[in-house]
């Protein structure tokens, strides 16, 4: 097969392979078993990109022909967090693309010779002999985040390495690879953040377009406000600087049992959560809530160990659960719109938790709650007493929990 249509063939699988939404590792592992049906000395190709993404910094993808196990990807976690990734990373041959602005680099790998990259000595280990390094580089315009490239490397194990055509065409081949590449990335750094800041279930309602101002659905579901004892005093008191690790501390043990059992975390209003459990069962539901305050009562006690240790300030959580009707969608104006639960039934979660100060208890359930609630969770229900709640008309009967 000539270059032009050998070109011509892998572009236009890479194209619709891009747009019918194929993986960074199909996407890798087709554009390699390509390379090789047509002839190439193909032995080991990864690609590097870069992401937007509260813990990693980007992902790495290899795939080896040698080896029987599937394309492999790599989440690796932020330099500036990891002083190894960081070393690593400045003996790479991307850095020197990075540093010297250059597109590629290609080195020839001698058995017993000592490399100037350690990633060569190690691909000699596996037999390769012939490197190059390649940098995909993004226009201003086309950059989000630190992702402004595409690295990616090809190894060949033929003793003669590569061909001057080959090592030509390659970059060219990449281009197009890269693009591929680039829109499924993006597809998912727009899944993480829409996560990320929006929640699980209701982000991927907005990316699958329930962006409709004032449509919202009306649903049953138990509800969850939570708050830090003590807030204000602490952050009256404590180093400015301690405030935000003393914030991601809590907020991580809330938001882990909601999520582990099931809840749905939408807003975090400072130091205070608002969440909600949905089943098609509300006494599903109600006894999700129930795991999920049980496991951060767990939570809790073990943050607070680690704080005690090192000498900072510890707090507790206190909670509300109710169950009722609210509307669940969008919420504000045609520029500006917020994907939340509204109605009177958030209105009186939020009051019975704050009444959690008022009869020091670290968690008050509504009669709502408690009636909906299963059996074998009513049997840790303590009534606390009938009590008038700010902005409620009728007195309430409200219930704690307390286990053995």
């Amino acid at each position: 097969m000539t270059s032009d249509r050998l070109e011509t063939g892998i572009v236009d699988w890479i194209a619709e392979a891009g747009l019918s939404g194929a993986s960074e590792n199909e996407l890798l592992e087709g554009f390699c078993t390509r390379l090789i049906a047509q002839g190439w000395p193909l032995s080991q190709g990864s690609l590097i990109i870069d992401t937007l993404h509260p813990l990693y910094e980007g992902r790495a993808f290899r795939w080896r022909s040698s080896r029987q196990e599937p394309t492999s990807m790599t989440a690796y976690r932020r330099m500036d967090e990891d002083q190894h990734i960081a070393s690593a990373w400045e003996q790479s041959p991307f850095y020197h693309l990075e540093t010297s602005g250059e597109d590629l680099l290609r080195r020839r790998i001698e058995p017993g010779e000592a490399p100037d990259f350690p990633i060569l000595g190690d691909l000699a280990e596996l037999g390769d002999r012939d490197y190059i390094a390649l940098v995909s580089r993004f226009g201003a315009s086309g950059q989000i985040g630190e992702m402004d490239c595409i690295y990616s490397s090809w190894a060949s194990d033929h003793e003669d390495g590569f061909s001057d055509e080959q090592v030509a065409e390659l970059p060219r081949l990449v281009l197009h690879l890269a693009l591929a590449l680039r829109g499924v990335s993006l597809m998912r750094i727009a899944e993480s953040i829409a996560e990320t800041y929006l929640g699980r279930d209701t982000g991927r309602r907005v990316l699958s377009g329930s962006i409709t101002r004032g449509v919202p659905e009306r649903i049953s579901a138990v509800i969850w406000f939570s708050d830090l004892r003590g807030f204000t005093k602490i952050s009256d008191t404590a180093n400015p600087g301690d405030i935000i690790p003393f914030l991601n501390d809590y907020a991580e043990a809330v938001i882990e049992s909601v999520h582990d059992a099931g809840g749905e975390v939408l807003k975090l209003l400072g130091d205070g959560t608002l969440a909600i459990f949905r089943s098609a069962a509300l006494a599903n539901a109600c006894h999700a809530a129930i795991e999920a305050e049980r496991s951060l009562r767990e939570r809790i006690a073990e943050v607070n160990g680690r704080r005690r240790e090192r000498g900072v300030a510890v707090t507790d959580v206190y909670l509300g659960l109710h169950v009722g009707e609210v509307f669940y969608g969008n919420i504000g104006s045609e520029d500006r719109l917020d994907f939340t639960v509204v109605g009177a039934a958030v209105n009186e979660a939020s009051r019975i938790a704050a009444f959690c100060r008022s009869v020091e208890r670290d968690v008050l359930l509504s009669p709502d709650f408690h009636e909906a609630a299963p059996g074998q969770d009513r049997e840790v229900f303590v009534s606390v007493g009938r009590y008038a709640l700010r902005g409620i008309g009728q007195p309430r009967e409200l219930f704690t929990v307390v286990r053995g």
